[in-house]
């Protein structure tokens, strides 16, 4: 199986969205020929075009490509000249094929009760999720589409491998992990969205020690806490739920679409949640 094959699959499986960039035209002598693929990712480039100056611009244009979130398939002439910096002497075109709708990327720290609630309704929208818990026993036996279990017994260390945008729910069995994911996740700020679940008090807490440690006060008011819109009510683990996703997916309605690297929060669109939350 060509790499450029199995990259595609890989890179779908994950909702990753990637551009496949393929020679359809070459004149003169050109370092590979008509029919070469390579797959792009925001991060990654599977395969070859040839490489030299040529694969670094189809990889930038490519790239661009993402970070816009453009959809549409075009072509691309080069000479492979004085212009590319490349010996070939020869025309080679390009067609862009961007693969895969963005998709949003969704991170739920905690399998508890509230989080068995919530993890079915999130993986029934066009995202993909992440469920972390270091307790294995916690995770129901199957587990929807779209949904990739992470057992973990330092789920800190999951928030460096979230993906810049991600939409972060934080909802542990442990308040001070709460605490340290929260820390984490601020320090990062490059999500769209961020939610803690917990009443005014451990709000009122948690900016407390945030403040402690030096965070920028801008920074911790993008954190939704409590989370979840006021018009559904209930303390049920259902009922919080459906109100953590109805925020999330009007915040994915709002923003998703807008490549930032720091999103502005959407959280001043929706009111301010009334009720304290359950914490698990």
């Amino acid at each position: 199986m060509n790499h450029w094959i199995s990259a595609l699959a890989e890179l779908h499986a994950q909702g990753e969205p990637c551009v496949l960039v393929t020679i359809i035209e070459e004149k003169g002598s050109t370092p590979r020929n008509a029919g070469s693929k390579m797959v792009v990712s925001a991060t990654q480039l599977f395969d070859t075009i040839g490489g030299g100056h040529l694969e670094y611009k189809a990889m930038h244009i490519a790239r661009q490509m993402l970070a816009s979130g453009k959809q549409d398939t075009h072509l691309e002439r080069f000479s492979l000249g004085a212009s590319l910096g490349q010996c070939c002497g020869g025309a080679t075109v390009l067609l862009f094929e961007p693969m895969g709708q963005p998709q949003a990327q969704i991170a739920v720290f905690g399998a508890g009760h509230v989080g068995r609630a919530l993890v079915p309704l999130l993986a029934s929208l066009p995202v993909r999720v992440r469920w972390i818990d270091s307790r294995e026993e916690e995770f129901p036996q199957t587990l929807p589409a779209g949904v990739r279990k992470i057992i973990s017994e330092e789920p800190l260390d999951e928030v460096d491998e979230l993906p810049p945008g991600s939409y972060c729910i934080v909802m542990t069995h442990n308040h001070q992990l709460d605490l340290e994911l929260t820390a984490a996740i601020l320090e990062r700020n490059d999500f769209t969205w961020f939610g803690l679940i917990g009443s005014k008090t451990k709000r009122a807490k948690f900016e407390h020690r945030l403040r402690d440690r030096g965070f920028d006060p801008a920074v911790v008011q993008r954190m939704r806490c409590p989370m979840g819109i006021s018009e559904v009510k209930g303390k049920l683990p259902i009922e919080i739920a459906v109100s953590i996703a109805a925020e999330i997916i009007a915040t994915y309605n709002a923003a998703f679409g807008t490549q930032t690297s720091r999103a502005e929060p959407v959280a001043r669109l929706l009111p301010v949640s009334r009720r304290s939350q359950a914490v698990q």
